[in-house]
């Protein structure tokens, strides 16, 4: 397995991994997989479900040893948001696979995401979405192999430029 087996998405929730995802897999010839939908078949709970009975702590842990353990190849993984959190997951996906970070501003953010009561936000109540979103800002930057801005609306991203951005990293 190496490091073009893989394309990994990171970014905040709404920043399109799983919208992107899809269609990068399918123009890659690639199996797509969501990892949420990982750790709630792993728990048998939504993700919000998991989040209020044992805490955004135990997710971000059920997470972290979920994406740990991941031996895939061929694949496009949109991660959830909180996987940035965990150092070692984020290495172990970095040596599977070529970690793209979905940049949105915070204006963006608080556009597409208003279901925060059934949105699955691994970060305690009292903290706020733009708290949330300053608090990951340097981790995804930190992480990502390539960084594409994604602020347009869904329905007009181009998927040239991250095939672009993706075959140039992987040539070097």
């Amino acid at each position: 397995m190496s490091k073009e087996s893989n394309v990994v998405l990171i970014g905040m929730p709404g920043c399109g991994k799983s919208t992107l995802g899809h269609r990068l897999a399918h123009q890659r010839g690639l199996k797509f997989i969501d990892t949420d939908l990982l750790v709630e078949q792993y728990e048998n709970a939504p993700i919000q479900q998991i989040v209020n009975r044992r805490g955004f702590l135990y997710l971000r842990k059920i997470e972290a040893d979920i994406l740990s353990g991941i031996e895939i190849d061929g694949h496009v993984i949109a991660t959830g948001g909180s996987a940035v959190y965990s150092r070692k997951a984020m290495d172990h996906l970095g040596e599977i696979g070529v970690r793209i970070y979905l940049s949105i501003s915070l204006t963006t953010l608080m556009r597409r995401v208003n279901n925060n009561a059934t949105r699955g936000l691994a970060k305690m109540p009292q903290h706020s979405l733009p708290r949330l979103y300053h608090e990951r800002l340097s981790l995804y930057a930190d992480t990502a192999d390539i960084v594409v801005d994604n602020n347009w609306p869904m329905t007009a991203v181009r998927l040239d430029s991250i095939n672009k951005q993706l075959d140039e990293f992987l040539s070097v």
